[in-house]
């Protein structure tokens, strides 16, 4: 099988697109206000999802939580959030 030329571009980049994974960024808006209580749901959160990337910005006026990774299951996380005693709210 021979490919059109703009065809074997896109299969070549592609090809070398595939070390890269895309990463999924949710960001919700919480009721956080320390370090240790950030800590303890980070914690948590790295538990049910390995290999993310999960921080707080305490400093914003919406106590921001970050999550990045491959599958990032929004529903998952404010449930957890909750369940530590805390509001989540996915932004959009």
């Amino acid at each position: 099988m021979h490919l059109t030329p703009d065809c074997d571009l896109r299969l070549s980049l592609l090809q070398l697109m595939l070390p890269y994974q895309m990463l999924m960024v949710e960001v919700f808006k919480t009721d956080v206000q320390e370090d240790g209580q950030a800590q303890a749901i980070v914690a948590s959160l790295s538990k049910i999802l390995p290999g993310c990337s999960i921080n707080f910005d305490l400093d914003d006026c919406d106590k921001i939580l970050r999550v990045a990774g491959e599958t990032v299951i929004a529903c998952e996380i404010e449930r957890l959030v909750l369940q530590n005693g805390f509001e989540c709210k996915c932004l959009e």
